[in-house]
């Protein structure tokens, strides 16, 4: 066997189907009986099994999807009846921007967590490892960030995810524990590749979209609205979108993000801390 097969079987073994996975495999199954008991029905049995092609792209292409797998988009249970928020930024590290983020999380005594690219914490390791000693988490975003994550074969897959695991984990000393897809974007095979490699998958409950809105409150209205105990916040430290002023949005938003936080009665934590 080849060592690309033989990852694959690796990878493959033990993974647990989502019961929309299974139902779709069984179709498969099913649609080639059917095929080679009824030949002329071969149309049908085809424009069904690209139908259900279709389905499975789509749901890939909504990052608050559950049906290929386990996904957080809300905190578990206890973590919201502790009345526990958690604010998650993506793309970083990045050497102007993140400083300012450290800094305005410090005054607030807020922690966050840090999905980052496995690229950038190469480049900037320092910055990851002052993440970590303020008490913030680092999670897996993935080593390129590229925009084609979601069309990756299984190897491709497999390859870019612990490339990037392996580099926080050396550069931190900490393996992370969560997985981020680039832009939420993912296709059925990474959900055996993050169960092989024990990593959850997280979207979020909403997010501000500040990577393409330069308007601040905008933002913080979208992030604000129907706050409430349980939710997963979404911004950027790094592709931040600039305001007129060319302050990155993220740092405009964040001071009155955590005091409406606050004043909620609610606390941030890390999507770690929210395991306990």
């Amino acid at each position: 066997m080849s060592s690309n097969a033989s990852t694959s079987w690796r990878i493959f073994h033990q993974w647990q189907l989502a019961p929309l996975l299974r139902l779709s495999l069984a179709w498969h199954g099913l649609a080639a009986v059917i095929t080679l008991l009824r030949p002329h029905w071969w149309p049908w049995t085809l424009a069904a099994v690209i139908a259900d092609h279709l389905l499975l792209t789509a749901l890939g292409l909504w990052p608050r999807s559950r049906a290929l797998g386990s996904n957080w988009t809300r905190l578990p249970a206890r973590a919201a009846a502790r009345g526990e928020v958690a604010i998650t930024i993506d793309d970083g590290p990045d050497p102007e921007i993140t400083p300012q983020v450290l800094a305005i999380l410090a005054a607030h005594g807020a922690r966050a967590t840090f999905f980052c690219i496995g690229e950038r914490v190469d480049q900037f390791p320092q910055i990851v490892r002052e993440c970590l000693s303020q008490g913030h988490t680092v999670e897996n975003h993935s080593y390129h960030h590229a925009y084609y994550f979601s069309l990756l074969g299984l190897q491709a897959l497999y390859a870019e995810v612990t490339h990037s695991q392996q580099h926080i984990e050396r550069v931190g000393g900490v393996a992370p524990r969560f997985f981020r897809a680039p832009a939420g974007l993912r296709s059925p095979l990474l959900e055996p590749v993050l169960q092989r490699l024990g990593l959850q998958l997280a979207s979020w409950t909403r997010r501000g979209f500040d990577t393409v809105n330069a308007d601040a409150p905008v933002v913080l209205a979208r992030l604000i609205r129907h706050l409430r105990a349980g939710d997963i916040l979404l911004l950027h430290d790094g592709h931040a979108a600039r305001t007129s002023a060319g302050t990155a949005v993220v740092v405009e938003v964040l001071p009155p993000l955590l005091t409406a936080i606050a004043q909620r009665g609610l606390r941030t934590v890390t999507l770690r801390e929210a395991l306990t």
